[in-house]
């Protein structure tokens, strides 16, 4: 038994949170936390996925909804291709990868070919994704959004009954800049923020082991200081990272004891420690009364 098997034995439990309001939780899924960034380029996706096993080695059952239709790059960051399976012809069966239940629109199309829908499309799509994958129990659905604070991602922030959202960046300031715009959505549409994940803090050179702030420093840390916000975590720039992404590998799955899957464990604590602070979900809880005449 491995390092990261030994890890899935923890058998930890997550109790249901509240979502926004007007919206009702998600069948057979407790938690449903949003991973944005204001613009591309900043490791979001690569972040969800090791996250998503990170909070796995928890002990927790954990789904990935890869909501970035225009770069679904989520089933190749885990080795995972073809399409869904469906029994009744109407609702999909989540694919099953490393032991987590994922949904992409990367299994419904070619992997070459380009997606030129329109908005609406885009949200439609999206939704059904997420309400007609048969989710088997769920104690955590990561949804890794597309980038950007357009229409698409205010939509789907406004749609999606999520209990906090996750929003990575790096330390440059134009990144920041996009970051703060992904943070005031998620404010507005009443989504708590859960936490920064600061991602190529420090490039470690493999050669001489050199640490260098290349993107710029204390960016996130100014962030949280100005909108309140905690720091779940800051991510290196290491090409071991983007490597084992690309060979369908993510590096807390290939190499549980390097210390960049130690800082993803760290983040996964910190990230349900500041879930656990959210208000209960009730709703479940009262019964479904019903008045007739008499």
């Amino acid at each position: 038994m491995g390092f990261f098997d030994k890890l899935l034995g923890s058998n930890s439990q997550l109790t249901a949170r509240k979502v926004q309001e007007g919206l009702k939780p998600l069948p057979n899924v407790q938690n449903i936390i949003a991973v944005g960034s204001g613009k591309g380029g900043v490791g979001k996706s690569t972040t969800s996925v090791n996250l998503a096993l990170a909070l796995q080695a928890q002990g927790l059952r954990v789904g990935i909804l890869d909501a970035d239709v225009f770069g679904p790059s989520i089933p190749k960051m885990l080795g995972v291709s073809g399409k869904p399976e469906t029994k009744d012809g109407k609702s999909m069966e989540p694919v099953k990868a490393m032991g987590l239940q994922l949904m992409s629109v990367g299994f419904l199309i070619e992997e070459d070919s380009p997606m030129i829908w329109r908005g609406p499309i885009v949200t439609q799509t999206l939704m059904q994704l997420l309400t007609e994958t048969n989710w088997v129990n769920l104690d955590v659905l990561i949804v890794d959004l597309p980038p950007g604070t357009g229409d698409t991602q205010l939509t789907m922030a406004q749609k999606i009954p999520v209990v906090g959202a996750v929003v990575v960046t790096t330390p440059q300031d134009v990144a920041l800049l996009d970051a703060r715009k992904g943070l005031k959505m998620f404010e507005k549409v009443n989504i708590p923020i859960l936490g920064l994940v600061e991602n190529m803090s420090t490039h470690i050179c493999s050669n001489c082991g050199h640490e260098e702030a290349i993107f710029g420093e204390g960016g996130a840390q100014k962030m949280s200081d100005d909108y309140g916000v905690p720091i779940l975590g800051q991510l290196p720039l290491e090409i071991k990272i983007r490597i084992q992404a690309d060979e369908g590998q993510p590096i807390l799955k290939a190499d549980p004891k390097h210390p960049v899957s130690h800082k993803y464990l760290s983040i996964a604590q910190n990230l349900l420690d500041n879930l656990e602070k959210l208000p209960k979900d009730y709703s479940s809880k009262f019964p479904d009364i019903q008045v007739k005449e008499l």
